[in-house]
């Protein structure tokens, strides 16, 4: 009977606590429903900090409040770790919503170039045709598959749609075969040209989801555990990066 009368304890201590996270959710999201009722909340949930939740915007941005509703802010929240020292926990965070956002873009909708071998790592990059460190980057692609690195492409056109890039960007993604999309790209990034098309593309969607997990220059990397880093760098790097031994 005291075993049980334990569990009841538990049970009973676990819904208040679930009642009153759930309360905290509904006062923040009125809170700032009052302030501005165009704020695109996607979610919340509890932060690190006792007392304080985690607001994520459909923008991708993220901001803290505190549980009442009465306090927010904006910025990077730091734990110190006796083992890792200074942490960023909204980095954390914001990895964990690259890693979401980028499970729902399906294979087909980027250019991949496979690992020879066995599969190592996966590494996803938003790139521009036009850009020239993009360029410098595909030329490290690779090397990247020699050492099991899978390298998958999704398009960023910095200019944005409507732009001589964006246009020859869709022609690229409008390849018919896997094959034929990755030797139109190979063209285009070695300066050659081909003559635009159009079809259902997928462009201005990854566009849109480079922005919105914080991608504003190309190219930009994406780890396997959601970390964002901008800007070239060579195969070497990037395996170490990624714990591939070479």
């Amino acid at each position: 009977m005291k075993k049980y009368a334990g569990w009841a304890v538990l049970l009973v201590g676990f819904l208040l606590s679930s009642q009153s996270m759930a309360d905290a959710k509904d006062l923040i999201r009125e809170q700032l429903r009052k302030a501005d009722s165009r704020i695109p909340i996607k979610s919340i949930e509890a932060a690190p900090l006792e007392g304080m939740y985690e607001v994520l915007l459909e923008s991708g941005e993220l901001l803290y409040a505190h549980e009442q509703g009465e306090y927010f802010f904006v910025g990077h929240l730091f734990r110190i770790d006796d083992q890792q020292g200074l942490v960023n926990v909204t980095e954390q965070s914001q990895n964990q919503m690259r890693v979401a956002a980028l499970a729902e873009v399906t294979q087909d909708q980027m250019i991949t170039y496979p690992a020879r071998g066995e599969k190592q790592a996966t590494l996803r990059v938003f790139t521009d045709v036009d850009c020239p460190y993009c360029r410098q980057l595909h030329e490290e692609v690779e090397a990247l598959n020699e050492m099991g690195v899978e390298v998958s492409y999704l398009a960023f056109p910095r200019g944005g749609p409507n732009t001589a890039t964006y246009r020859t960007m869709v022609t690229v993604w409008c390849g018919e075969t896997a094959e034929e999309r990755a030797a139109l790209l190979d063209r285009v990034k070695s300066g050659g040209t081909i003559e635009n098309k159009t079809c259902e593309n997928p462009v201005v969607d990854q566009f849109m989801l480079g922005q919105k997990i914080g991608v504003t220059g190309t190219p930009a990397m994406v780890l396997e555990d959601g970390t964002l880093i901008p800007g070239y760098m060579p195969a070497e790097r990037i395996a170490q990066m990624l714990g591939v031994s070479q």
